[in-house]
Protein backbone atom coordinates (compact mmCIF):
# COMPACT_ATOMS: atom_id res chain seq x y z
CA UNK A 1 0.00 0.00 0.00
CA UNK A 2 1.44 3.44 -0.80
CA UNK A 3 2.42 5.80 1.76
CA UNK A 4 -0.38 8.52 1.70
CA UNK A 5 0.37 12.09 2.08
CA UNK A 6 -0.76 12.70 5.59
CA UNK A 7 1.61 10.00 6.88
CA UNK A 8 4.59 11.04 5.72
CA UNK A 9 7.28 13.91 6.70
CA UNK A 10 8.38 16.45 4.53
CA UNK A 11 10.81 17.87 6.42
CA UNK A 12 13.34 16.55 4.14
CA UNK A 13 12.12 17.92 0.81
CA UNK A 14 11.19 21.07 2.77
CA UNK A 15 15.01 21.67 3.59
CA UNK A 16 15.76 20.44 0.24
CA UNK A 17 13.17 23.20 -1.54
CA UNK A 18 15.14 25.85 0.75
CA UNK A 19 18.36 25.36 -0.75
CA UNK A 20 16.88 25.05 -4.17
CA UNK A 21 15.74 28.76 -3.44
CA UNK A 22 18.90 29.68 -2.21
CA UNK A 23 20.75 28.77 -5.74
CA UNK A 24 18.27 30.53 -7.34
CA UNK A 25 18.41 33.28 -5.15
CA UNK A 26 22.65 33.35 -6.57
CA UNK A 27 21.00 33.59 -10.08
CA UNK A 28 18.72 35.82 -9.87
CA UNK A 29 18.88 38.82 -7.69
CA UNK A 30 22.33 39.32 -9.27
CA UNK A 31 21.14 39.95 -12.81
CA UNK A 32 18.06 42.46 -11.43
CA UNK A 33 17.66 45.40 -12.37
CA UNK A 34 20.79 44.74 -14.87
CA UNK A 35 22.09 46.93 -17.81
CA UNK A 36 22.62 44.13 -19.40
CA UNK A 37 20.37 42.03 -18.84
CA UNK A 38 18.76 40.30 -21.82
CA UNK A 39 14.87 39.91 -22.59
CA UNK A 40 12.90 38.19 -25.31
CA UNK A 41 9.35 37.38 -26.41
CA UNK A 42 8.03 33.46 -25.86
CA UNK A 43 5.78 31.70 -28.14
CA UNK A 44 2.99 33.23 -25.59
CA UNK A 45 4.13 36.49 -26.52
CA UNK A 46 5.19 36.90 -22.30
CA UNK A 47 8.89 37.82 -21.24
CA UNK A 48 11.71 35.85 -20.62
CA UNK A 49 15.19 37.24 -19.10
CA UNK A 50 18.39 35.00 -18.46
CA UNK A 51 18.06 35.59 -15.06
CA UNK A 52 14.61 33.21 -15.72
CA UNK A 53 16.48 30.42 -17.99
CA UNK A 54 19.46 30.74 -15.30
CA UNK A 55 17.53 30.49 -11.84
CA UNK A 56 15.57 27.57 -13.63
CA UNK A 57 18.47 25.56 -14.98
CA UNK A 58 20.21 26.04 -11.70
CA UNK A 59 17.24 24.46 -9.63
CA UNK A 60 16.84 21.40 -12.11
CA UNK A 61 20.36 20.95 -11.65
CA UNK A 62 20.42 20.04 -7.75
CA UNK A 63 16.83 17.70 -7.84
CA UNK A 64 18.67 15.89 -11.15
CA UNK A 65 21.07 15.00 -9.35
CA UNK A 66 19.33 14.70 -5.57
CA UNK A 67 16.09 13.33 -6.44
CA UNK A 68 16.49 11.61 -9.88
CA UNK A 69 13.20 9.67 -9.29
CA UNK A 70 11.38 12.70 -8.62
CA UNK A 71 9.51 14.63 -11.82
CA UNK A 72 9.78 18.08 -12.38
CA UNK A 73 7.74 20.48 -14.13
CA UNK A 74 8.95 24.30 -14.74
CA UNK A 75 7.37 26.86 -16.87
CA UNK A 76 10.36 27.73 -19.27
CA UNK A 77 11.53 24.11 -19.79
CA UNK A 78 8.71 21.94 -20.07
CA UNK A 79 8.13 19.04 -17.66
CA UNK A 80 10.04 15.46 -17.20
CA UNK A 81 9.41 12.34 -14.97
CA UNK A 82 6.45 11.38 -13.53
CA UNK A 83 3.95 13.29 -11.60
CA UNK A 84 3.35 11.27 -8.35
CA UNK A 85 6.27 13.39 -6.77
CA UNK A 86 6.64 16.62 -8.73
CA UNK A 87 8.84 19.56 -8.55
CA UNK A 88 7.09 22.35 -9.54
CA UNK A 89 9.03 26.03 -10.30
CA UNK A 90 8.30 28.93 -11.96
CA UNK A 91 12.12 30.44 -11.88
CA UNK A 92 11.06 34.20 -11.78
CA UNK A 93 7.06 34.60 -11.11
CA UNK A 94 6.65 38.44 -11.62
CA UNK A 95 9.35 39.36 -14.90
CA UNK A 96 7.43 42.05 -15.95
CA UNK A 97 8.55 43.72 -12.88
CA UNK A 98 11.93 42.25 -12.35
CA UNK A 99 13.03 43.53 -16.33
CA UNK A 100 11.27 46.95 -15.18
CA UNK A 101 13.32 47.05 -12.14
CA UNK A 102 10.46 46.64 -9.89
CA UNK A 103 11.31 44.39 -6.72
CA UNK A 104 7.95 42.12 -6.59
CA UNK A 105 9.35 39.55 -8.37
CA UNK A 106 10.06 36.07 -6.72
CA UNK A 107 11.08 32.84 -7.45
CA UNK A 108 8.24 29.65 -6.92
CA UNK A 109 9.49 25.84 -5.78
CA UNK A 110 6.91 23.47 -4.48
CA UNK A 111 6.28 19.65 -4.55
CA UNK A 112 3.40 17.82 -5.62
CA UNK A 113 2.27 14.14 -4.26
CA UNK A 114 -0.35 13.26 -6.72
CA UNK A 115 -1.63 16.73 -7.61
CA UNK A 116 -1.63 18.04 -4.24
CA UNK A 117 1.03 20.86 -3.41
CA UNK A 118 2.36 20.02 0.20
CA UNK A 119 5.55 21.72 0.19
CA UNK A 120 5.99 25.37 -0.91
CA UNK A 121 9.04 27.81 -0.63
CA UNK A 122 8.23 31.60 -2.22
CA UNK A 123 11.67 33.16 -1.98
CA UNK A 124 12.01 37.37 -3.01
CA UNK A 125 15.61 38.05 -2.61
CA UNK A 126 15.19 42.03 -3.70
CA UNK A 127 12.57 42.51 -0.28
CA UNK A 128 14.90 40.19 1.62
CA UNK A 129 11.66 37.63 2.16
CA UNK A 130 10.90 34.57 1.69
CA UNK A 131 8.34 32.01 3.27
CA UNK A 132 8.05 28.44 3.46
CA UNK A 133 5.70 25.53 4.36
CA UNK A 134 5.02 22.00 4.65
CA UNK A 135 2.12 19.77 5.44
CA UNK A 136 2.11 19.30 9.07
CA UNK A 137 4.98 21.61 9.37
CA UNK A 138 3.05 24.90 9.45
CA UNK A 139 4.02 28.12 7.28
CA UNK A 140 6.83 30.58 8.19
CA UNK A 141 8.25 33.81 6.87
CA UNK A 142 11.77 34.81 7.72
CA UNK A 143 14.19 38.07 7.13
CA UNK A 144 17.22 38.22 8.77
CA UNK A 145 15.87 37.87 12.04
CA UNK A 146 14.21 34.84 13.41
CA UNK A 147 11.69 32.73 11.27
CA UNK A 148 8.16 33.32 12.46
CA UNK A 149 4.79 31.15 11.99
CA UNK A 150 2.65 32.51 10.16
CA UNK A 151 -1.46 32.44 9.69
CA UNK A 152 -4.56 33.93 7.73
CA UNK A 153 -6.83 36.28 9.46
CA UNK A 154 -9.75 35.77 11.60
CA UNK A 155 -11.91 38.28 9.24
CA UNK A 156 -15.23 36.77 9.08
CA UNK A 157 -17.31 39.38 7.09
CA UNK A 158 -16.88 40.52 3.51
CA UNK A 159 -17.67 44.44 4.33
CA UNK A 160 -13.99 44.06 6.40
CA UNK A 161 -12.24 42.32 3.97
CA UNK A 162 -8.89 43.29 1.73
CA UNK A 163 -8.57 41.63 -1.49
CA UNK A 164 -6.28 41.62 -4.22
CA UNK A 165 -7.71 41.08 -7.57
CA UNK A 166 -4.21 41.22 -9.82
CA UNK A 167 -5.07 42.87 -12.44
CA UNK A 168 -8.53 44.32 -14.37
CA UNK A 169 -7.62 43.03 -17.97
CA UNK A 170 -7.19 39.44 -16.40
CA UNK A 171 -10.99 39.83 -15.01
CA UNK A 172 -11.64 41.22 -18.75
CA UNK A 173 -10.62 39.03 -20.68
CA UNK A 174 -11.98 35.85 -18.50
CA UNK A 175 -15.69 37.34 -18.70
CA UNK A 176 -15.43 38.36 -15.16
CA UNK A 177 -14.95 42.61 -15.08
CA UNK A 178 -18.70 42.75 -13.64
CA UNK A 179 -17.91 40.50 -10.96
CA UNK A 180 -14.66 42.29 -10.41
CA UNK A 181 -16.64 45.56 -10.08
CA UNK A 182 -19.33 43.95 -7.51
CA UNK A 183 -16.45 42.68 -5.23
CA UNK A 184 -15.18 45.80 -4.81
CA UNK A 185 -17.97 47.27 -4.16
CA UNK A 186 -19.08 44.56 -1.95
CA UNK A 187 -15.64 44.47 0.61
CA UNK A 188 -13.48 47.12 2.63
CA UNK A 189 -10.98 47.43 0.36
CA UNK A 190 -9.67 46.23 -2.47
CA UNK A 191 -5.88 46.50 -4.55
CA UNK A 192 -3.86 45.02 -7.09
CA UNK A 193 -0.79 43.91 -4.92
CA UNK A 194 0.16 41.62 -8.23
CA UNK A 195 1.55 37.67 -8.70
CA UNK A 196 2.77 36.24 -5.52
CA UNK A 197 3.73 38.93 -2.81
CA UNK A 198 -0.71 38.77 -3.00
CA UNK A 199 -0.72 35.50 -1.48
CA UNK A 200 2.02 35.97 0.56
CA UNK A 201 0.24 38.97 1.95
CA UNK A 202 -2.71 36.31 2.33
CA UNK A 203 -0.78 33.86 4.49
CA UNK A 204 0.35 36.55 6.64
CA UNK A 205 -3.25 37.39 7.69
CA UNK A 206 -2.29 41.00 5.82
CA UNK A 207 -5.40 40.40 3.80
CA UNK A 208 -8.46 37.76 2.95
CA UNK A 209 -8.76 36.78 -0.41
CA UNK A 210 -6.83 36.57 -3.72
CA UNK A 211 -8.00 36.18 -7.27
CA UNK A 212 -6.77 35.42 -10.76
CA UNK A 213 -7.30 33.81 -14.01
CA UNK A 214 -5.29 32.29 -16.75
CA UNK A 215 -2.54 30.74 -14.38
CA UNK A 216 -0.24 27.68 -14.71
CA UNK A 217 0.69 25.40 -12.33
CA UNK A 218 3.48 26.72 -11.30
CA UNK A 219 2.14 30.37 -11.06
CA UNK A 220 -0.06 29.12 -8.18
CA UNK A 221 1.23 25.72 -6.84
CA UNK A 222 4.09 27.31 -4.05
CA UNK A 223 1.70 29.64 -3.10
CA UNK A 224 -1.44 27.17 -2.35
CA UNK A 225 0.91 25.44 -0.15
CA UNK A 226 1.90 27.90 1.86
CA UNK A 227 -1.85 29.53 2.18
CA UNK A 228 -2.93 25.54 2.92
CA UNK A 229 -0.29 25.64 6.02
CA UNK A 230 -1.47 28.96 7.38
CA UNK A 231 -4.67 28.30 7.44
CA UNK A 232 -6.39 29.52 4.29
CA UNK A 233 -8.31 28.15 1.63
CA UNK A 234 -7.02 27.63 -2.08
CA UNK A 235 -8.95 26.71 -5.26
CA UNK A 236 -9.98 27.32 -8.87
CA UNK A 237 -12.96 29.99 -9.57
CA UNK A 238 -14.97 27.31 -9.28
CA UNK A 239 -14.68 26.12 -6.66
CA UNK A 240 -12.40 22.94 -7.33
CA UNK A 241 -9.61 21.95 -5.32
CA UNK A 242 -6.75 22.20 -8.43
CA UNK A 243 -3.92 23.33 -9.28
CA UNK A 244 -5.28 22.94 -13.32
CA UNK A 245 -7.98 24.90 -12.96
CA UNK A 246 -6.47 28.02 -15.05
CA UNK A 247 -7.70 30.32 -12.39
CA UNK A 248 -7.39 30.75 -8.55
CA UNK A 249 -9.15 31.69 -5.43
CA UNK A 250 -7.41 31.89 -2.16
CA UNK A 251 -8.88 33.09 0.79
CA UNK A 252 -8.16 32.97 4.80
CA UNK A 253 -10.90 30.11 4.74
CA UNK A 254 -13.67 32.05 6.84
CA UNK A 255 -14.73 33.68 3.78
CA UNK A 256 -14.11 31.64 0.96
CA UNK A 257 -18.24 30.35 0.64
CA UNK A 258 -19.07 34.15 0.66
CA UNK A 259 -16.75 35.19 -1.94
CA UNK A 260 -17.40 31.81 -4.10
CA UNK A 261 -20.80 33.33 -3.62
CA UNK A 262 -20.50 36.39 -4.36
CA UNK A 263 -18.05 35.75 -7.76
CA UNK A 264 -20.57 33.11 -9.28
CA UNK A 265 -19.11 30.12 -8.21
CA UNK A 266 -20.73 27.25 -6.08
CA UNK A 267 -21.84 27.75 -2.45
CA UNK A 268 -19.53 25.17 -0.87
CA UNK A 269 -16.28 23.33 -3.23
CA UNK A 270 -17.09 19.85 -4.52
CA UNK A 271 -14.69 16.93 -3.98
CA UNK A 272 -10.63 16.99 -4.81
CA UNK A 273 -9.61 17.27 -8.25
CA UNK A 274 -6.30 16.74 -9.57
Amino acid sequence: MSETPAATDFRGDLELALRLADAADAQSLPRFDAADLTVSLKADHSHVTDADLATERAIRAILQAERPEDGIFGEEYGAEGGTHRQWIIDPIDGTANFLRGVPLWGTMIALAVDHKPLVGVVSMPALGRRWWAGAGLGAWTGTEAEPRRIHVSDVSSLDEASVSFQSIAQWDEAGHLDDLVALSRRVWRDRAYGDVFSYMLLAEGRIDMVAEFDVKEYDIAAAFAIVAEAGGRATAFDGRKTLSGRSALATNGRLHDAFLGLLGGPPSAPADTA
